[in-house]
């Protein structure tokens, strides 16, 4: 294993099979430099980054590995790769930043804003419902495909026509693809640009992120593929799918996505904004550093401090519908808590992405940490590996 310096020369290639490990690193998180390593060395890493920003700098930034399974393409710094849901986190502050401007109320009707959503009894599914999983339509009623995803006013309207699933607001069940579009259309009916536009103009662009929902061809050169998991699947705690076709998490695996989709250039270019964002790890930890950081980075003023404590705001606590595991969600982000503990802070907000990356917001200790990898583990909203950076984050605080 190789430690480089920042100005390591990406034309020096490593060794067949040798990893690099380039990027900065605060000397107070030198043991989070050790652990990015070790993900390599004996987690089965194959190229990711990791980021950290903290009083407003970029105390980590850290980036290894290849890009291909085959360890023959080293990754760059500038790489970036389709986190899946941890675009969920982007969207959502897309729709909290107009809430912070007086533009959108959470505890209002999404109907208020988008007059179509109140057939078939959703009168009453309220902004932060589909912000926190608990709107009740967390998949289409019809059989979709995965290039379906690419029509917008086709998913959309299907989900406006549709019935909920379960009362609205009583009981969260994971919205794994329709919370993009859900929310998206909300950005999309008060602001009048679609949710990857108004992210990329309003949020990506004046904090220098390099993330994207949906991804222009001028960064098709910077892509990595990622590096297939099993089946996206929910159901159990395991993993399993049930076996009844009647239940919620049989019937909310729709559509059933493979990874390999996301090699494909449709699914990069359209705006998915539930799971097919492009970014990485430095460029995750810039767009939401504002939310640990009082809701204002690099002087850009994205959220009030009454739409950071909403955030905290708990919608639901318990074993999720589809996930089949107990999540605690707040609005717009999965919190901290005791059921699932990833943090010894309480005011923290987070969410992960199909495969293991994954973003967490810690507002008591006022850090933004992002992780990003391109083997996919099998995990549905992270893995181990996140959790290893973020334990040595902590360890660096002395918490």
């Amino acid at each position: 294993m190789n430690t480089e310096p920042s100005n390591f020369d990406e034309s020096t290639r490593p060794a067949p099979g040798e990893v690099t490990v380039a990027g900065n690193c605060d000397d107070r998180f030198t043991s989070v430099r050790d652990a990015f390593a070790t993900n390599f060395s004996e987690h089965q890493d194959v190229g990711a980054s990791a980021a950290v920003v903290m009083d407003g700098d970029l105390v980590v930034d850290l980036w290894g590995g290849h890009q291909d399974e085959a360890r023959t393409v080293p990754w760059r710094a500038d790489n970036i790769i389709n986190v899946y849901s941890t675009t969920k986190t982007m969207s959502c502050l897309s729709l909290l930043v107009l809430a912070s401007r007086g533009l959108v109320d959470v505890d209002t009707p999404v109907a208020n804003y988008w007059p179509e959503f109140a057939q078939n009894g959703k009168e009453s599914v309220l902004v932060r419902h589909i912000l926190s999983h608990t709107a009740g339509v967390p998949a289409w009623d019809r059989r979709i495909e995965g290039d379906d995803l690419y029509d917008w006013d086709l998913i959309t309207g299907l989900l406006a026509e549709q019935a909920p699933w379960w009362e609205p607001g009583s009981k969260s069940g994971y919205h794994a693809i329709t919370q993009g579009n859900l929310v998206g259309e909300v950005v999309r009916r008060v602001d009048g640009r679609s949710v990857g536009r108004f992210f990329a103009e309003e949020i990506a662009g004046p904090t220098g992120a390099d993330f994207h929902i949906g991804t222009g061809p001028e960064h098709d050169d910077r892509v990595a593929p990622v590096i297939p998991a099993p089946p996206l699947q929910f159901g159990s705690a395991d993993g399993s799918v049930a076996l009844d076709a009647s239940s919620i998490p049989y019937r909310a695996a729709n559509p059933r996505l493979n990874a390999e989709q996301s090699w494909e250039i449709p699914w990069r270019r359209a705006e998915i904004p539930a799971a097919g964002g492009h970014g990485n790890a430095r460029g995750i930890a810039l767009a939401q550093a504002a939310v640990s950081h009082g809701g204002a980075f690099r002087g850009v003023e994205l959220l009030s401090t009454e739409i950071i404590d909403r955030i905290f705001d708990v919608q639901a606590a318990g074993r999720d519908l589809v996930l089949g595991i107990g999540v605690t969600f707040g609005v717009g982000y999965g919190l901290n808590s005791p059921r699932n503990p990833i943090s010894p802070n309480a005011r923290v907000c987070y969410w992960g992405g199909w495969g293991g990356s994954l973003v967490v917001n810690d507002v008591d200790a006022g850090f933004t940490f992002a992780y990003v990898m391109n083997r996919m583990g099998e995990g549905t909203v992270g893995d181990d590996r996140a959790h290893n950076l973020l334990r040595a984050i902590y360890a660096s605080l002395g918490a």
